[in-house]
């Protein structure tokens, strides 16, 4: 995080400016007896997108097959209407987006490719089996590039120091992405950087934190992690089938976004 200070605000500013935002998200858990995706991710991407496309830009997600039902579940109890796009051909759907004017692409808790070439999870497994490489779609287009992620494994994270994850975390060097962006937001779990850019971006437009407001709340983080998990999403790191996020409940993540919620709002209004 302290590699990365002043970038949340950076990006905040670049997306005030866009029309049209690709997101891709989606994080697979191949673990034991669990093969699913996991809530952290599609939850905060979706409430994103929502609130995005509320203030008037044109949103559209990116997800590979195995996390697409929960991604679209989330969109759905996000109230959002954001296009689902279930990426089969990386190049064809980079093509869509470059044709429909994307201008800028955020990657939400995406796992990336490692210096092998291979994504990989935090224990250091290789999960390209369920990963399709949306890099090259993050990568793919004159987009400005917002990444988001928690763990050093996520898309956008090769914008850090050469070396700092593999000295903090730990099999940091095998599984550290490669793929850079423009902007970078480090947080303790994805779904509350992606919380954390829709505060900033109510800072930076004000007139637009009534409307982000509406989406930046503990009622709908938890109502829409609850759909993630009926639609068979897990916690990535307990591995359970259960309402919890990089294994902390409500308890932890409402009153951090609500914090946000007063923050963003409260300045706002100032």
């Amino acid at each position: 995080m302290e590699a990365t200070r002043g970038e949340l605000g950076k990006a905040a500013r670049s997306l005030a400016t866009a029309r049209s935002v690709g997101l891709i998200t989606g994080f697979f858990v191949p673990r034991g007896e669990v093969a699913a995706a996991e809530t952290d991710g599609p939850v905060g991407t979706a409430l994103l997108a929502a609130a995005l496309a509320e203030c008037g830009m044109a949103t559209r997600i990116a997800v590979d097959a195995p996390c697409a039902g929960v991604t679209a579940e989330a969109v759905r109890a996000s109230g959002g209407a954001s296009r689902v796009d279930v990426v089969t051909d990386v190049a064809a759907t980079t093509a869509a987006w470059r044709q429909s004017g994307v201008d800028h692409v955020v990657s939400v808790e995406r796992c990336g490719r490692s210096r092998d070439g291979k994504p990989r999870n935090m224990r250091g497994g290789d999960v390209s089996p369920w990963t399709a490489p949306l890099d090259d779609l993050f990568l793919g287009g004159p987009w400005r590039k917002i990444g988001v992620g928690d763990g050093g494994n996520e898309i956008g994270m090769g914008k850090l120091p050469p070396g700092l994850i593999a000295r903090h975390v730990p099999n940091g060097a095998e599984i550290a992405c490669v793929t850079s962006c423009d902007h970078l937001v480090v947080a303790g779990a994805s779904n509350w950087g992606a919380y954390g850019l829709m505060a900033a971006l109510a800072l930076v437009r004000k007139d637009w934190s009534s409307t982000i407001a509406k989406f930046l709340t503990a009622e709908c983080d938890l109502s829409v992690t609850l759909a993630v998990v009926a639609a068979g999403g897990v916690d990535g790191v307990t591995g359970r089938r259960e309402p919890t996020v990089d294994g902390f409940g409500a308890d932890v993540h409402g009153p951090l976004v609500e914090s946000l919620r007063r923050i963003a709002c409260e300045e706002a209004a100032a």
